[in-house]
């Protein structure tokens, strides 16, 4: 195969994936993997393995190779966070989406982070926010109207 059937397989696993038809996403992208092994497809096969056959450990991995070869590529960073969220990995997750911010804007990420949603500041700053107080004392405001 050369380089132009490549770039179609790439091309066509990306609005696979675009559309949510991940398992069509993963054949393109570990047909593509056979012929080159660049850091997008790496990145998006990680993501498809993940999502698609639950290899959540491999797909970790493909996407931190994309990265370490890649590291200015947001897309990247979206799909490890992406795969880390699959894990149950939120915390690691939400710092892989917080640096793929600092590397450039990404909507895909801003919506990733807007549906993970934000956190209230700790009722007393003081102490740690898994603290029993502040677990309680958020829980009484909130289920008395002030927070």
């Amino acid at each position: 195969m050369s380089a132009a059937e490549t770039e179609e397989l790439v091309a066509k696993g990306l609005a696979a994936l675009d559309n949510g038809h991940t398992h069509l996403a993963l054949v393109c992208f570990e047909r593509a993997a056979e012929i080159e092994r660049s850091p997008l497809v790496c990145s998006s096969l990680g993501f498809c393995r993940a999502a698609a056959r639950g290899e959540l450990d491999r797909g970790i991995d493909l996407c931190r190779e994309a990265i370490g070869k890649e590291p200015g590529n947001t897309l990247h960073y979206r799909n490890l966070g992406r795969v880390l969220l699959l894990a149950g990995r939120k915390d690691e997750a939400l710092l892989a989406f917080r640096q793929g911010l600092r590397v450039g804007r990404d909507e895909g990420m801003v919506r990733e982070l807007d549906a993970l949603g934000t956190r209230k500041p700790a009722v007393i700053g003081s102490l740690h926010r898994d603290h029993f107080l502040n677990k309680w004392l958020g829980i009484l405001l909130s289920w008395v109207g002030f927070r």
